[in-house]
Protein backbone atom coordinates (compact mmCIF):
# COMPACT_ATOMS: atom_id res chain seq x y z
CA UNK A 1 0.00 0.00 0.00
CA UNK A 2 1.13 3.54 -0.69
CA UNK A 3 -0.53 6.88 0.11
CA UNK A 4 0.12 9.31 -2.75
CA UNK A 5 -1.28 12.50 -4.24
CA UNK A 6 -2.25 12.08 -7.88
CA UNK A 7 -3.37 14.59 -10.49
CA UNK A 8 -6.39 14.08 -12.73
CA UNK A 9 -5.15 14.21 -16.33
CA UNK A 10 -8.33 12.81 -17.91
CA UNK A 11 -11.89 12.34 -16.66
CA UNK A 12 -14.40 11.52 -19.39
CA UNK A 13 -17.74 9.68 -19.76
CA UNK A 14 -17.71 6.34 -21.60
CA UNK A 15 -21.46 5.75 -21.29
CA UNK A 16 -24.34 7.54 -19.62
CA UNK A 17 -23.06 6.71 -16.14
CA UNK A 18 -19.62 5.08 -16.56
CA UNK A 19 -16.52 7.29 -16.50
CA UNK A 20 -12.83 6.86 -17.21
CA UNK A 21 -10.22 8.77 -15.19
CA UNK A 22 -6.46 8.82 -15.66
CA UNK A 23 -4.51 9.77 -12.53
CA UNK A 24 -0.85 10.72 -12.84
CA UNK A 25 2.04 11.26 -10.48
CA UNK A 26 5.46 10.00 -9.51
CA UNK A 27 5.43 6.32 -8.50
CA UNK A 28 1.73 6.03 -9.37
CA UNK A 29 2.06 2.61 -10.99
CA UNK A 30 0.08 -0.43 -9.86
CA UNK A 31 1.99 -3.41 -11.29
CA UNK A 32 -0.43 -6.30 -10.65
CA UNK A 33 -3.77 -6.67 -12.50
CA UNK A 34 -6.75 -6.95 -10.16
CA UNK A 35 -5.49 -4.60 -7.46
CA UNK A 36 -7.40 -1.42 -6.62
CA UNK A 37 -7.07 2.16 -5.39
CA UNK A 38 -9.03 3.86 -2.60
CA UNK A 39 -9.80 7.50 -3.37
CA UNK A 40 -10.55 10.20 -0.79
CA UNK A 41 -13.40 12.52 -1.76
CA UNK A 42 -13.53 15.80 0.14
CA UNK A 43 -16.52 16.05 2.48
CA UNK A 44 -17.13 12.30 2.66
CA UNK A 45 -15.89 10.04 5.45
CA UNK A 46 -15.15 6.81 3.57
CA UNK A 47 -12.85 6.53 0.58
CA UNK A 48 -14.14 5.04 -2.69
CA UNK A 49 -12.48 1.76 -3.78
CA UNK A 50 -12.07 1.47 -7.57
CA UNK A 51 -10.35 -1.31 -9.49
CA UNK A 52 -7.39 -0.49 -11.72
CA UNK A 53 -8.02 -0.77 -15.46
CA UNK A 54 -4.50 0.01 -16.64
CA UNK A 55 -1.25 1.41 -15.30
CA UNK A 56 2.33 2.35 -16.06
CA UNK A 57 5.10 3.76 -13.87
CA UNK A 58 3.51 7.18 -13.47
CA UNK A 59 -0.21 6.73 -14.18
CA UNK A 60 -3.25 4.76 -13.14
CA UNK A 61 -6.41 4.42 -15.25
CA UNK A 62 -9.66 3.70 -13.43
CA UNK A 63 -13.18 3.20 -14.75
CA UNK A 64 -16.04 3.85 -12.36
CA UNK A 65 -19.81 3.92 -12.35
CA UNK A 66 -21.62 6.93 -10.94
CA UNK A 67 -23.88 5.42 -8.29
CA UNK A 68 -23.75 7.79 -5.30
CA UNK A 69 -22.38 11.01 -3.83
CA UNK A 70 -18.73 9.98 -3.99
CA UNK A 71 -18.58 8.85 -7.60
CA UNK A 72 -20.85 11.73 -8.64
CA UNK A 73 -18.40 14.17 -7.07
CA UNK A 74 -15.50 12.39 -8.77
CA UNK A 75 -17.18 12.65 -12.18
CA UNK A 76 -17.41 16.45 -11.76
CA UNK A 77 -13.73 16.94 -10.99
CA UNK A 78 -11.59 18.70 -13.58
CA UNK A 79 -8.21 18.09 -15.18
CA UNK A 80 -5.48 19.31 -12.85
CA UNK A 81 -7.33 18.65 -9.60
CA UNK A 82 -5.51 16.58 -6.97
CA UNK A 83 -6.67 13.40 -5.26
CA UNK A 84 -5.45 11.71 -2.08
CA UNK A 85 -5.15 8.05 -3.05
CA UNK A 86 -4.35 4.84 -1.20
CA UNK A 87 -2.87 2.82 -4.04
CA UNK A 88 -1.73 -0.69 -4.93
CA UNK A 89 -4.23 -2.37 -2.60
CA UNK A 90 -5.36 -6.02 -2.58
CA UNK A 91 -3.74 -9.18 -3.87
CA UNK A 92 -4.64 -9.09 -7.59
CA UNK A 93 -4.55 -11.89 -10.17
CA UNK A 94 -1.81 -14.52 -10.37
CA UNK A 95 -1.06 -15.41 -14.00
CA UNK A 96 1.13 -18.40 -13.12
CA UNK A 97 -1.64 -21.07 -13.37
CA UNK A 98 -3.35 -19.56 -16.45
CA UNK A 99 -2.29 -22.15 -19.03
CA UNK A 100 -2.06 -21.23 -22.70
CA UNK A 101 -5.73 -20.34 -23.31
CA UNK A 102 -7.15 -18.47 -20.32
CA UNK A 103 -10.71 -17.18 -20.40
CA UNK A 104 -11.35 -13.70 -19.01
CA UNK A 105 -14.92 -12.73 -18.08
CA UNK A 106 -16.00 -9.23 -17.09
CA UNK A 107 -19.50 -8.09 -16.23
CA UNK A 108 -20.41 -4.39 -16.36
CA UNK A 109 -17.98 -2.40 -14.22
CA UNK A 110 -16.21 -5.69 -13.49
CA UNK A 111 -14.79 -5.30 -17.00
CA UNK A 112 -11.89 -2.85 -16.29
CA UNK A 113 -9.43 -5.15 -14.45
CA UNK A 114 -9.74 -7.68 -17.28
CA UNK A 115 -8.06 -5.16 -19.62
CA UNK A 116 -4.78 -4.94 -17.75
CA UNK A 117 -4.88 -8.69 -17.14
CA UNK A 118 -5.37 -9.41 -20.85
CA UNK A 119 -2.35 -7.26 -21.71
CA UNK A 120 -0.19 -9.05 -19.14
CA UNK A 121 -1.21 -12.52 -20.31
CA UNK A 122 -0.49 -11.62 -23.93
CA UNK A 123 2.93 -10.27 -22.92
CA UNK A 124 3.60 -13.70 -21.39
CA UNK A 125 2.81 -15.45 -24.67
CA UNK A 126 -0.69 -16.63 -23.68
CA UNK A 127 -3.76 -16.48 -25.95
CA UNK A 128 -6.65 -15.15 -23.88
CA UNK A 129 -10.29 -15.02 -24.89
CA UNK A 130 -12.35 -12.24 -23.31
CA UNK A 131 -16.11 -12.27 -22.70
CA UNK A 132 -17.70 -8.95 -21.72
CA UNK A 133 -21.27 -8.94 -20.45
CA UNK A 134 -23.66 -5.98 -20.44
CA UNK A 135 -27.40 -5.50 -20.23
CA UNK A 136 -27.76 -3.58 -23.48
CA UNK A 137 -25.81 -1.91 -26.31
CA UNK A 138 -25.78 1.52 -24.68
CA UNK A 139 -23.89 0.16 -21.67
CA UNK A 140 -20.94 -1.30 -23.63
CA UNK A 141 -17.54 0.27 -23.12
CA UNK A 142 -13.90 -0.62 -23.90
CA UNK A 143 -14.79 -3.19 -26.57
CA UNK A 144 -12.38 -1.68 -29.09
CA UNK A 145 -9.61 -1.36 -26.50
CA UNK A 146 -9.82 -5.09 -25.75
CA UNK A 147 -9.76 -5.97 -29.45
CA UNK A 148 -6.64 -3.82 -29.94
CA UNK A 149 -4.76 -5.95 -27.40
CA UNK A 150 -5.10 -8.91 -29.77
CA UNK A 151 -7.36 -10.88 -27.46
CA UNK A 152 -10.39 -12.55 -29.01
CA UNK A 153 -13.24 -10.46 -27.63
CA UNK A 154 -16.86 -11.62 -27.35
CA UNK A 155 -19.76 -9.39 -26.30
CA UNK A 156 -22.90 -10.73 -24.61
CA UNK A 157 -25.94 -8.54 -23.97
CA UNK A 158 -28.96 -9.56 -21.96
CA UNK A 159 -31.33 -8.00 -24.50
CA UNK A 160 -29.46 -9.28 -27.57
CA UNK A 161 -28.80 -5.79 -28.95
CA UNK A 162 -25.13 -6.67 -29.59
CA UNK A 163 -23.28 -9.96 -29.85
CA UNK A 164 -24.59 -13.07 -28.12
CA UNK A 165 -28.05 -12.72 -26.62
CA UNK A 166 -27.98 -13.73 -22.99
CA UNK A 167 -25.43 -13.81 -20.22
CA UNK A 168 -21.67 -14.43 -20.11
CA UNK A 169 -22.38 -18.07 -19.26
CA UNK A 170 -24.16 -18.45 -22.61
CA UNK A 171 -21.02 -17.23 -24.35
CA UNK A 172 -18.85 -19.67 -22.36
CA UNK A 173 -20.51 -22.82 -23.67
CA UNK A 174 -18.53 -23.41 -26.85
CA UNK A 175 -15.15 -22.04 -25.77
CA UNK A 176 -12.15 -24.20 -24.94
CA UNK A 177 -10.09 -22.68 -22.16
CA UNK A 178 -7.36 -23.63 -19.71
CA UNK A 179 -8.29 -21.39 -16.77
CA UNK A 180 -10.79 -18.68 -15.79
CA UNK A 181 -10.36 -15.13 -14.51
CA UNK A 182 -13.46 -13.09 -13.74
CA UNK A 183 -14.79 -9.95 -12.08
CA UNK A 184 -18.33 -8.69 -11.77
CA UNK A 185 -21.46 -8.67 -9.62
CA UNK A 186 -21.92 -11.64 -7.30
CA UNK A 187 -24.84 -13.24 -9.23
CA UNK A 188 -22.61 -13.35 -12.30
CA UNK A 189 -19.69 -14.79 -10.32
CA UNK A 190 -21.94 -17.53 -8.94
CA UNK A 191 -23.15 -18.40 -12.44
CA UNK A 192 -19.60 -18.49 -13.82
CA UNK A 193 -18.50 -20.63 -10.89
CA UNK A 194 -21.20 -23.20 -11.64
CA UNK A 195 -20.58 -23.16 -15.40
CA UNK A 196 -16.78 -23.25 -15.31
CA UNK A 197 -14.94 -26.43 -16.30
CA UNK A 198 -11.57 -25.45 -14.83
CA UNK A 199 -10.08 -23.76 -11.81
CA UNK A 200 -9.92 -20.00 -11.75
CA UNK A 201 -9.72 -16.73 -9.86
CA UNK A 202 -12.73 -14.60 -8.94
CA UNK A 203 -12.58 -10.91 -7.98
CA UNK A 204 -15.26 -9.81 -5.51
CA UNK A 205 -16.95 -6.46 -5.05
CA UNK A 206 -17.61 -5.62 -1.41
CA UNK A 207 -18.41 -2.52 0.66
CA UNK A 208 -15.22 -1.42 2.41
CA UNK A 209 -14.29 0.78 5.32
CA UNK A 210 -10.53 1.28 5.55
CA UNK A 211 -9.53 -0.62 2.38
CA UNK A 212 -6.37 -2.16 3.86
CA UNK A 213 -7.53 -4.79 6.35
CA UNK A 214 -7.68 -2.89 9.65
CA UNK A 215 -11.42 -2.51 10.21
CA UNK A 216 -12.54 -6.05 9.22
CA UNK A 217 -15.67 -4.54 7.66
CA UNK A 218 -15.41 -6.46 4.39
CA UNK A 219 -14.76 -9.91 5.87
CA UNK A 220 -16.40 -12.89 4.20
CA UNK A 221 -16.44 -16.59 5.03
CA UNK A 222 -14.36 -18.91 2.87
CA UNK A 223 -13.49 -22.61 2.93
CA UNK A 224 -10.41 -21.79 5.01
CA UNK A 225 -12.07 -19.27 7.34
CA UNK A 226 -12.88 -15.57 7.21
CA UNK A 227 -10.95 -13.39 4.78
CA UNK A 228 -10.89 -9.64 4.24
CA UNK A 229 -11.85 -8.78 0.67
CA UNK A 230 -9.73 -5.60 0.73
CA UNK A 231 -6.50 -7.30 1.86
CA UNK A 232 -6.80 -11.09 1.37
CA UNK A 233 -8.81 -10.41 -1.78
CA UNK A 234 -10.39 -9.00 -3.82
CA UNK A 235 -9.24 -12.01 -5.82
CA UNK A 236 -10.03 -15.46 -4.41
CA UNK A 237 -9.33 -18.83 -5.96
CA UNK A 238 -12.28 -20.95 -7.04
CA UNK A 239 -11.39 -23.65 -4.52
CA UNK A 240 -11.64 -21.36 -1.47
CA UNK A 241 -14.98 -19.73 -2.33
CA UNK A 242 -17.92 -20.59 -0.09
CA UNK A 243 -21.25 -19.36 -1.42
Amino acid sequence: MKNIILTISENIPLTENVWKAVLTGENAGVPVPGRFVNIKIDGLFLRRPISVCDSDDNSVTVIYKVVGKGTDALSKMKIGEKLDVLSDLGNGYDTTPSGDKPLLIGGGVGTPPMYMLAKKLISEGKTPTVILGFNTKKEIFFENEFRKTGAKTIIATADGSVGIKGFVTDAMKDIEYSYIYTCGPEPMLKAVYRASKTSGQFSFEERMGCGFGACMGCSCKTVTGYKRICKDGPVLSKEEILW
